[in-house]
């Protein structure tokens, strides 16, 4: 069990990667080497604003019990004096090389970006190389976050990326050997005006399908969609020799939460795509009043899920392993019969219920704050919480593409996550209230009838804090 400093447990997360104290954000450098998980992050180890970027690092054998580890890179060269920024890793040949974007600021304070390589035969020791090219043409400084894949014998770097005119992009590196890089280009021939920078692209190389993973910034609000002050999602389609063609659906937010940014994914010894996400994209004020700021931390990583493609639809589950977090577990199908409540024993818990039929519209309520909303008749779902700066309620929603079949709920004292129809859509959120409860509650019961599975577990806590 790792430990980690803390004086104080309001709010704390406890089977969630966080760093142990500062500011985390990014998840990089997902790699399964040397027997282990590797989830290195970006990470501030001095306060909790976006300053001093770090490589930290943290690993584990069973995605379960994580051990952290001492900075991976730290700012301590001409080439990422200003930040450490983010990127990804590949093994080859029995050694991990961590590909990440150094930032600097020059004597005149304009942005300059390096694409720099460091190398580790252990995996905890890591000799950095310096930048591997000169910057392209036609791009401004905004140019980071590469990651590597392998096709037959050759190696792809992809990178966010910005025109000249300002619009996003992503564009492609080819290497033999993962020294030497050559541009190849843009990633994708037609190029949608489509914000002012992609940031975290990914390539998820699965069975049937490929998938492209981006961040857009600078999307405007439309209904639903694009309600966060920054987008993740993902364009279903094939990429082959440093080309993305696209299929005809188009981006697709991944999760429809307040909070998920910036996942990046790997493959692990068993062969599974596996995602971890940042929960902690949000707007500058709001940010800076998140309460666990009092505490020295803020932020932490999504639950590690297992990336399928069913029916051409892209399913985010928690991974297997999860289930080695139950406590106890309470089958409440019988008993919630005359209940309009249930007190649960603590803040860490997981839910699953599923139903024979398509369930009646419902409300619920969990701890006094978050309110998730059916409606049968438009297959809506709707999450509620209270904004911790305004005090306001604030909503996020998306209409199902089936009635509902099942929702699988991960909770913890300040986070949750809500995985839909067997993860076809997702909601990631934090939310922060003194007045919290243990009660999930609702008014009408008509949600029961049809149940086929309601199971409570108690979740135990992987990270000690003292």
């Amino acid at each position: 069990m790792s430990k980690v400093e803390q004086n104080d447990e309001n709010y704390t997360v406890y089977y969630h990667v966080r760093a142990p104290h500062g500011l985390l954000n990014d998840p990089n450098g997902l790699v399964y080497f040397n027997n282990q998980y590797h989830v290195f992050f970006q990470w501030n180890p001095e306060g909790t604003t976006h300053a001093n970027k770090t490589w930290g690092h943290a690993v584990s054998t069973d995605l379960i019990e994580w051990d952290y580890l001492k900075p991976a890179l730290e700012p301590t060269d001409w080439f990422d004096k200003d930040g450490c920024y983010s990127g990804s890793a590949f093994e080859r040949e029995g050694k991990l090389y961590l590909f990440y974007t150094g930032n600097v600021r020059n004597v005149n304070g304009e942005r300059e970006s390096y694409q720099c390589l460091a190398v580790s035969e252990d995996g905890i020791h890591f000799e950095k190389r310096g930048p591997l090219f000169d910057h392209p043409n036609n791009y401004t400084a905004h140019l980071r976050d590469p990651k590597i894949w392998q096709e037959k014998d050759e190696y792809w770097m992809i990178l966010g990326a910005q025109t000249l005119d300002l619009k996003g992009t992503t564009i492609v590196y080819r290497s033999p050997d993962l020294l030497n890089w050559s541009f190849e280009g843009e990633f994708m021939d037609a190029l949608p005006d489509f914000g002012y920078m992609w940031e975290c692209p990914d390539v998820l190389k699965l069975p049937n399908k490929d998938v492209f993973v981006f961040s857009p910034q600078g999307l405007e609000a439309k209904g639903d969609f694009y309600q966060n002050i920054f987008q993740t999602g993902y364009i279903l389609g094939e990429a082959r020799s440093g080309k993305f063609i696209p299929d005809k659906e188009g981006f697709i937010e991944m999760d429809r939460g307040f909070e998920f940014y910036a996942p990046q994914s790997f493959k692990d010894d068993h062969g599974r795509t596996i995602i971890l996400g940042w929960m902690g994209a949000m707007d500058p004020e709001v940010e800076a009043a998140v309460p666990t700021i009092n505490e020295g931390w803020i932020h932490h990583l999504t639950l590690p899920r297992e990336i399928k493609i069913v029916g051409n639809q892209l399913l985010q589950q928690p991974v297997e392993e999860l289930k080695e977090l139950r406590l106890a577990s309470f089958d409440l199908l019988k008993d919630i019969a005359l209940k309009d409540r249930i007190i649960l024993s603590t803040p860490e818990q997981e839910m699953n219920c599923s139903w024979d039929e398509s369930p009646a519209s419902f409300t619920w309520n969990f701890r006094n704050e978050v309110t998730i909303t059916y409606e049968a008749t438009e297959k809506r779902i709707t999450v509620e919480r209270t904004n911790w700066l305004t005090g306001e309620r604030e909503t996020r929603s998306v209409n199902l593409t089936r009635p509902l079949e099942t929702v699988q709920l991960f909770l913890e004292d300040s986070s949750m996550e809500i995985y839909l129809n067997q993860g076809a859509e997702v909601f990631s959120l934090r939310y922060f209230n003194e007045n919290r409860t243990n009660m999930w509650q609702w008014k009408d019961a008509k949600w029961k009838n049809h149940l086929a599975d309601l199971t409570v577990h108690e979740l135990k806590r992987t990270i000690e804090f003292k």
